[in-house]
């Protein structure tokens, strides 16, 4: 395993481009973030928003980023035909889908934390200042605060669960773009369509299944017994996912040819 670490370890990091990439997942991730908490204002006690979430907002976004990088891990050697190379040198397949996940999520994570500390740091700057304060019940931001800690947390590894989901449908399906439209169908048209069921039954229970839906919930820290699942639980759907998408990919890795 170490040495199949070290090959995907050197791959990725002398890529062209993979470092601009982790430096636009932290960047947009910040500034959508710092963006979601301009168009807001409290003007009186009570306002009813959850600041640790707004000031995450960005996620949202970074997360795209992020699934372009893990498909891109894997599907660009695909596309030039690297993927033979790599396989005759290193024959344990399983192995070698392990090796470019375990690199993967250490990028991730390292990434992950800059971008969620930097967003909740701009949060509690920009939030201030448009009547989150003390006075009408919003103490400033701070990682001491038990739900904003589990949020933050919660959303490094919400970023990490997201690169494993992208490496494992990108390894099952080879193709670049079919794979990326696929992860960014689950990311963003899933949830819509889940907003755009009429029935509030349906709703709720389509709610419960979306990978993205009910990993958000892990940003929540207001108003909890009204989510469809739990902040936990939802990241424990999101992690079952992840699960189905590596054990798929794994299997077609090893079943068919390079």
């Amino acid at each position: 395993m170490k040495r199949e670490l070290h090959a995907e370890w050197t791959k990725l990091r002398t890529a062209p481009g993979t470092g601009w990439v982790l430096l636009a997942i932290v960047a947009l991730t910040v500034a959508v973030s710092g963006a979601a908490g301009t168009t807001v204002s409290c003007t009186q006690a009570g306002c009813g928003h959850d600041l640790t979430k707004l000031s995450l907002f960005g996620v949202q976004l970074g997360q795209a980023v992020v699934a372009v990088l893990a498909v891109l891990t894997i599907s660009g050697e695909y596309g030039s035909g690297m993927i033979r190379t790599t396989l005759t040198a290193m024959p344990r397949r399983v192995t070698v889908l392990a090796a470019k996940a375990g690199i993967l999520t250490g990028l991730t994570l390292a990434t992950g934390i800059i971008a969620v500390l930097a967003s909740l740091l701009a949060g509690r700057l920009i939030l201030p200042g448009h009547g989150f304060t003390r006075a009408h019940g919003y103490p400033p931001l701070s990682l001491a605060d038990e739900p904003t800690l589990r949020a933050a947390v919660g959303s490094v590894l919400y970023l990490a669960l997201i690169a494993l989901l992208s490496l494992g449908i990108a390894t099952a399906v080879r193709d670049a773009a079919a794979a990326i439209g696929t992860v960014l169908g689950l990311l963003y048209l899933l949830p819509v369509i889940v907003s755009l069921t009429p029935d509030p039954h349906w709703q709720r229970h389509l709610w419960q299944i979306s990978p993205v839906n009910a990993g958000l919930a892990i940003q929540a820290t207001t108003d909890l017994p009204s989510l469809p699942l739990g902040p936990w639980p939802g990241l424990g759907v999101l992690a079952a996912w992840t699960a189905a998408a590596l054990v798929s990919g794994g299997l077609a890795l090893r079943l068919r040819d390079a």
